[in-house]
């Protein structure tokens, strides 16, 4: 439950310390009038939200008991039980959280609620005390949350340090201060007001372009100095140059509705480390003061700007350390100080072993381009100032990207970002499907919103059980490559969105595999939890080896064909040890650590070394600093609609990863539509299990026909439509050998058993309505799959191939594509087979074979590339 109590919108230490004016007193007075209006307003809603969330709990049978309901976390609110700011050094004896040496090994795991969102699960009290929440008054709600904090200390052996709010976080303040490398960047400091010292600014560099006119440039490197609890942490940053692609747009509308778009924007976010701690992480913004989050190996930190610039010192900041909850718990109201909100939720978490990889899919940076658009409440929640409002955002993306960087080896690249500052574009609804559907065909019809996924950041709260909602496996899909994201804190919102990518890149609920991997995918942090689970304790921040496979079994599959292309970034200003070549230099293998990986042998402080020519690059040879040869693989196939791409032998880099067509024949009788090969059996086995396969084509002429729940092509507002003979096997999906349970998702009702006869045989005819999070039905044909000889399904319809409307490849050969020796890739562009070249492959150039000379560390050939030579030059000899 939570408190109604509101701190201050200053600092307590503050108030304490100095005079208060008579003006100052009249001014909180009149903002704490407005606040307890607000509040009011706040309790109503919540109540509502509450009885609804309380209905969806019985509707659980049972599965999670009535004492453990939890509350709506708060988001920018102050806890009763809030503790006085502390100056540097000053200690406070108050428990710590458990790291994960000194937790105890058989303690249990805290209690989970079913809903996304972050909450606190709720003592176990006696019953007398829950009748009190029907009372509103301040004392009341003050007394509850006392008998709160005793009755969850008593609870102490059974959920260890779960405590009530103010159990264990800490907050302090401190005044950090700008560690200067070198003289030449203490003489292009820049002087902010009110963060002199801080500022990353760099004063007298080049304005050649657009972006660099309209905006402040970052330093590429810098350091803080940050003293915190009795330690002195110093953080080590580097500018994140991935978070901004080149072409990077940023756009609002006017007064009169009219777009305003304008190239660029500032990039003040940074990652680093903790220096002198190897597994420690940052992710902090400095444009104004530090925002951010740093982890130490055993706590998570949270630092913001304390509101009480001082143009004479170093800006004051407060440093929280604690659970998540306590730490949402102390910010205050964005309204109130500017600041931005902040969530410190287990950012060390991050620090998990990396998976080792099988292929290239997997070792190969991945980038999702991604554009963000705020509707008219959030940019109300920010003051209605469009610069904060985008920092808010770019703060959130620079995180999700930290952790996508750091677990998965993908990284999330802001393209564009849009915010509605006149007023909503649609209508944004508490029902997060509708405002998803919505905003999906908005994205269809914007020619702005481009990307490999777009998502809605709302300043509204959905009155449902998920904070946010995304399409499964959506990725590079105009139509589905999407999600929405409700309100909160940075750190509930960074999960939030981290959910929603999630499942864009074909991650599920753990939940959802719960038949499959008999009792689901288990989270082996017990603390504060993964990602993609439906509950958690703590603000999660990593995710589950589950979660993991699932990402690497939709790249194995052909999903996310777009993730592979790297975009440019934005700002690219000549730094040595960046990892980006840039203007003047000729290699950059990144910092010391980087380059002694293997690549320092190429380059040196930025210049090749003797008789290199490469340093980096799929396309690079590391022992040799050469180009591998022309038609090497340089990313293999990962599936039968792929593309391998090869080296073209005078670059580092490997070219854009690219599939085929959709059409072609893949799997026998199957057909390649966006880079997967589609059959109803393969649809079978990914929902029912590895026996599962497609019922005969008479199941489908019986079922698909009537046009009901058992048998369908579709709904149309709450009727079943009746397939035509001729599209049946574009409808409801027909199965054999299917399991009690669907591998993913929910069934909706009960599943379709038929048994039908014929020519003397039983035939099994099995499906069901399996759901999904974001509303979409898996019980149906997917779309690209054939139904017959040169026809495929497409909305439930079965059409022709030409109804993709597909552009041919270029070709010498009338009716074959590429001339014959190449495969039409999706961007209808010829793919073409080893030693054939031209942009319509008829131009034969065999590649010379490369024997490796004794001693020689240059790249050398496998016996089966040697092999493929020989069978090509005579089959080119007889042609």
């Amino acid at each position: 439950m939570r408190t109604s109590l509101r701190c201050s919108a200053r600092p307590r230490l503050a108030c304490e310390s100095q005079p208060l004016s008579i003006e100052w007193r009249q001014q909180q007075q009149r903002e704490e009038e407005d606040r307890e209006e607000r509040q009011q307003r706040q309790q109503q809603q919540q109540q509502r939200r509450r009885l609804h969330h309380r209905s969806r709990l019985r509707a659980d049978k049972g599965a999670r008991s009535p004492a453990a309901r939890p509350a709506r976390a708060a988001h920018g609110r102050c806890s009763a039980a809030a503790l006085p700011l502390l100056e540097p050094g000053e200690r406070r004896a108050s428990p710590s959280p458990p790291s994960s040496s000194s937790r105890p090994r058989g303690a249990a795991a805290p209690a989970m609620t079913a809903t996304t969102r972050t909450t606190r699960a709720a003592p176990r009290i006696p019953t007398t005390l829950t009748t009190l929440t029907s009372l509103t008054s301040l004392a009341t709600l003050t007394l509850l949350t006392l008998l709160l904090v005793v009755a969850e200390q008593g609870l102490a052996a059974a959920r260890p340090a779960v405590v009530a709010r103010g159990g264990w976080a800490q907050r302090e303040l401190t005044r950090p201060s700008r560690l200067l490398f070198r003289v030449e960047d203490a003489q292009r400091e820049s002087a902010a007001p009110g963060g002199h010292l801080l500022s990353t600014v760099l004063r007298g560099a080049a304005t050649d372009s657009k972006q660099q006119q309209q905006h402040a440039q970052h330093a590429a490197l810098a350091s803080f100095l940050v003293p915190a609890f009795g330690s002195s942490f110093t953080l080590d940053l580097q500018l994140n140059h991935d978070l901004l692609a080149l072409g990077y747009r940023e756009r609002h509308f006017d007064e009169d509705g009219k777009p305003v778009e304008k190239q660029g924007g500032e990039l003040c976010h940074y990652h680093g480390k903790l220096r002198g701690i190897s597994d420690s992480f940052v992710a902090v913004s400095t444009c104004h003061g530090l925002h951010g989050m740093f982890h130490d190996g055993n706590h998570t930190y949270l630092i913001e700007p304390a509101g009480l610039a001082d143009a004479q010192e170093a800006q004051p900041h407060i440093v929280y350390r604690g659970s998540d909850q306590d730490v949402q718990a102390f910010l205050p109201e964005l309204g109130q100080t500017g600041g931005l909100n902040m969530s410190a939720g287990g950012l060390g978490l991050l620090n998990s072993a990396k998976v080792r990889v099988r292929r290239e899919a997997e070792v190969e940076m991945k980038y999702v381009e991604l554009t963000i658009v705020n509707d008219h409440i959030m940019f109300k929640k920010h003051r209605q100032i469009l610069g904060l409002t985008n920092n808010y955002a770019k703060s959130i993306v620079n995180m999700v990207d930290a952790i996508y960087k750091e677990q998965l080896n993908t990284r999330v690249v802001l393209v564009s970002m849009e915010t509605w500052t006149d007023e909503n574009r649609i209508t944004v609804s508490t029902d997060p499907l509708q405002t998803l559907r919505a905003f999906m065909k908005y994205r269809r019809q914007s020619p702005r919103t481009d990307g490999d996924t777009a998502h809605l950041l709302s300043g509204l709260m959905f009155e449902s059980s998920h904070s946010g909602v995304a399409y499964f496996g959506g990725v590079c899909s105009l139509q589905r490559g999407g999600g929405v994201n409700e309100y909160g804190n940075v750190g509930a919102m960074v999960v939030t969105l981290a959910q929603g990518i999630g499942q864009n890149l074909g991650m599920l609920w753990h939940n959802s595999k719960a038949a499959a991997r008999g009792g689901g995918c288990q989270c082996t942090d017990i603390w504060y939890g993964c990602i993609m689970e439906v509950t958690g304790q703590m603000l999660p921040m990593r995710f589950s080896q589950c979660s993991i496979d699932e990402y690497q079994e939709f790249l194995q599959a052909g999903g996310g064909a777009c993730l592979f292309n790297k975009p440019t970034q934005l700002f690219e200003q000549p730094e040595c040890g960046n990892g980006f070549v840039e203007l003047g230099e000729e290699c950059d293998c990144g910092s010391p650590t980087e380059c002694s990986e293997g690549w320092d042998k190429c380059c040196k402080k930025c210049t090749f070394t003797h008789g290199a020519i490469c340093s980096s690059g799929l396309c690079c040879a590391p022992n040799s600093c050469q180009f591998i040869t022309r038609g090497e693989e340089c990313r293999h196939a990962v599936g039968e609609c792929d593309l391998p791409e090869t080296c073209p032998g005078d670059s580092v880099q490997c070219p854009p990863n690219v599939h085929k067509q959709d059409g072609y024949s893949c799997n026998k009788d199957g057909r390649c539509y966006i880079g997967q090969c589609k059959t109803r059996e393969k649809q079978c086995k990914y929902i029912w299990g590895d026996k599962g396969m497609s019922s005969e084509r008479q199941c489908y002429d019986k079922l698909n026909i009537e046009g009901t729940e058992k048998g369908n092509c579709g709904r149309k507002e709450d009727s079943w439509l009746q397939c035509s003979k001729h599209d049946v096997l574009c409808g409801f999906l027909l199965c054999t050998n299917v399991s009690r349970e669907p591998q993913l998702g929910e069934l909706q009702g009960d599943s379709v058993k038929v048994s039908i006869r014929h020519n003397g045989h039983l035939l099994e005819c099995s499906g069901g309505h399996i759901m999904l999070a974001d509303g979409s039905d898996l019980g149906y044909v997917e779309d690209g799959t054939p139904c017959g000889p040169d026809v495929i399904c497409l909305d439930h319809k079965c059409q022709p191939l030409q109804a993709l409307n597909l552009s041919g490849c270029p070709s010498v050969i009338q009716g074959t594509a590429c001339s014959g020796h190449g495969v039409c890739s999706n961007e209808a562009r010829c793919v073409c087979e080893r030693h054939w070249v031209g942009n319509d492959c008829s131009i034969y150039s065999p590649i010379p074979e490369v024997v490796p000379t004794k001693g020689s560390e240059g790249p050398s050939r496998d016996r089966r590339s040697l092999e493929t030579w020989t069978r090509c030059t005579a089959a080119c000899r007889q042609a």
